[in-house]
């Protein structure tokens, strides 16, 4: 079994938070494969499912965000969970908005749900860290991740959790190049078609023959 955690603040005043996109990924991968319904279990929201051939609990803490490794905890001692069987999603302010990074172990950054995961667990789980952006001060982080995504963000938010959905087979085979590069395909915008030149002229009669030229 592998652990899958999402990250965020429960409640329906934080729903739409930039600390919240873990939830809402989380919340697209029980929706897109079908997982089982939701129960209250390990001071979380919890679903089953499976994806292939690997049995999955997502889970979503129910405790605010800086308590987050208390139900990580107490789901991977129940079901005997090592760090490698425990994947986090969570934002991450030091990338650019709609970035997905993948990474094992490390330090926190200052996010308060890792370290709390930290402490429960150890550091050696996989991060799938979600860009949201720097407000560009650090004394405004608090308040910027609190806020809720502009409306006009929402549109690559779902583009991107819908990727993460449907990409997340190739993080569970061990191929989290893989699973960045399909999803950064799958939500790059569009190339403009490239603009038509005039046509070019005719350069017939500026053409030499190809063969030697003839003698006078």
């Amino acid at each position: 079994m592998l652990l899958l955690v999402g990250l965020g603040n429960p409640g329906a005043e934080h729903t739409n938070n930039r600390h919240n996109i873990g939830f809402m990924a989380v919340d697209e991968i029980i929706r897109r494969h079908s997982f089982g319904p939701r129960r209250e279990r390990f001071n979380g929201r919890a679903a089953e499912g499976r994806i292939g051939n690997t049995k999955i609990l997502a889970l979503k803490p129910a405790t605010y965000m800086n308590e987050s490794g208390l139900a990580v905890g107490n789901a991977a001692r129940f079901y005997k969970l090592e760090p490698d069987d425990i994947i986090v999603l969570h934002d991450d302010i030091d990338l650019v908005p709609g970035k997905v990074r993948v990474k094992r172990g490390g330090g926190a950054a200052g996010h308060n749900g890792l370290r709390s995961i930290d402490s429960h667990i150890g550091k050696d789980y996989l991060r799938v860290r979600i860009g949201v952006g720097h407000p560009g001060d650090k004394d405004e982080v608090e308040r910027y991740v609190l806020r809720n995504f502009p409306r006009e963000d929402m549109r690559w938010v779902e583009a991107l959790t819908g990727a993460i959905a449907e990409c997340l087979p190739l993080l569970l085979g061990d191929d989290g190049a893989g699973f960045m590069s399909k999803v950064a395909l799958l939500t790059a915008p569009p190339k403009p078609p490239k603009p038509k030149g005039p046509p070019k002229e005719s350069t017939e009669e500026a053409t030499e023959p190809c063969g030697p030229a003839e003698k006078p």
